[in-house]
């Protein structure tokens, strides 16, 4: 399987709209990558400038040792001579065929022989598990049998790399749960390269070994899924992925810690002058709630209880001049109810903090020494 590079790769249409802009990315070899965004971030552009539906506006693009395109070199690898498999969002199978003359269509363009044909179509559907619907038409299946199939027809034609553009959009949410699952067992058994394209965060971390981030067809962040979690590379990254959505709040560097709205951040080893504005990602699970003053808790007041059946997340408004909202993952606190009056600190975890301009000043976190106890009661704080 190759590794695919992209260098310099753009995509200016008329009016000056950059639909990608200066894209420098690696996939490597038989990975899962996952380009993930909001609409409009040039992810379905940049997979079909891969596949060569798409003709970039400048730099070069290497599918293993070949050039497949490069507008200085005037080279345009065609999309049938880079060894590529696209699947669709709308699947587009022909609903007048049988399952197996679905599969077999690009083997029959190629005229493979009968027997080896046959044979290559009975093993993709089976490693798919659609043997058993082979003589059905398309247009008797469920939306993930249809997809399955969709896939097989591409996996039938061996591709050195799977492009998917966006394939699970159309299921029911038992079903992207089940295909999901699908997917991720099928790139374990094949150890294909598979480009994937969506806009749901849950999907890129579930399945992916590396999430490509991107933002008005601007590379944000590459990475392992959990890196780019943890480690977020600048505000845009930390608050794109995750749900529920990172906390962010304003708070200026005190004596070891950043301080936010009362609550006392530990600073760690990052190197900031007192006084700095910087701003504290915290997520759902990193905040914890409790009845007793500590050195680095803010007293708050709940003002929403959210139970999920396996977690319990509150909405906790925190006293002070803004009085920001966070929100907090802690099935410790399932006691506690609308109104109640808080302790909020924050769990010890990699500090995530962004400069004026949102970009990460740290990717590690650290314990301050602890600062003296407030004196104050929750109950004696004006709301």
């Amino acid at each position: 399987m190759p590794l695919i590079r992209l260098r310099g790769v753009a995509k200016h249409f008329v009016g000056d709209v950059r639909a990608v802009d200066s894209l420098d990315l690696e996939i490597p070899d038989g990975s899962f990558t996952t380009l993930l965004g909001p609409s409009g971030c040039g992810k379905t552009t940049t997979l079909r400038m891969i596949a060569g539906l798409e003709m970039p506006t400048d730099g070069e693009i290497h599918i293993g040792d070949t050039l497949a395109f490069s507008l200085e070199r005037g080279r345009a690898l065609p999309p049938s001579k880079r060894g590529l498999g696209l699947v669709f969002q709308s699947y587009a199978l022909w609903p007048h065929l049988t399952v197996r003359q679905n599969i077999a269509f690009g083997l029959e363009v190629q005229h493979v022989g009968r027997v080896e044909l046959a044979t290559r179509v009975e093993e993709v559907a089976s490693a798919l598990q659609i043997d058993a619907l082979l003589e059905r038409f398309t247009s008797e299946l469920s939306g993930g049998q249809q997809q399955r199939v969709a896939i097989a027809r591409v996996l039938v034609m061996r591709p050195s790399v799977l492009l998917l553009d966006e394939p699970l959009s159309n299921l029911d949410a038992t079903l992207r749960m089940d295909m999901r699952a699908e997917l991720k067992r099928l790139h374990a058994e094949t150890g294909a390269t598979i480009i994937y394209v969506t806009h749901d965060q849950l999907e890129a971390l579930t399945m992916s070994t590396h999430i490509a981030l991107m933002r008005e067809g601007v590379l944000q962040q590459f990475g392992p899924p959990l890196e780019i979690y943890a480690q977020p590379a600048n505000r845009f990254a930390a608050d794109f992925l995750g749900n529920p959505r990172i906390n962010l709040l304003d708070g200026v560097v005190d004596d070891g810690a950043i301080v936010c709205s009362g609550l006392r951040v530990p600073l760690g080893p990052v190197s900031a002058a007192r006084g700095e504005a910087l701003t504290v990602g915290l997520r759902a699970e990193e905040v914890r709630l409790g009845t007793t003053a500590t050195a680095m808790a803010a007293p708050g007041r709940v003002e929403s209880v959210l139970p999920t059946g396996s977690d319990w997340y509150f909405r906790v408004r925190l006293a002070g001049e803004r009085r920001p909202i966070v929100t907090v993952r802690d099935n410790d606190a399932a006691t506690l109810r609308e109104g109640d009056d808080v302790w909020v600190e924050a769990a010890p975890s990699p500090l995530k903090a962004f400069d004026r301009e949102g970009r990460s000043v740290t990717a590690t976190g650290g314990k301050a020494a602890p600062a003296a106890a407030p004196r104050t009661t929750v109950a004696e704080v004006a709301w």
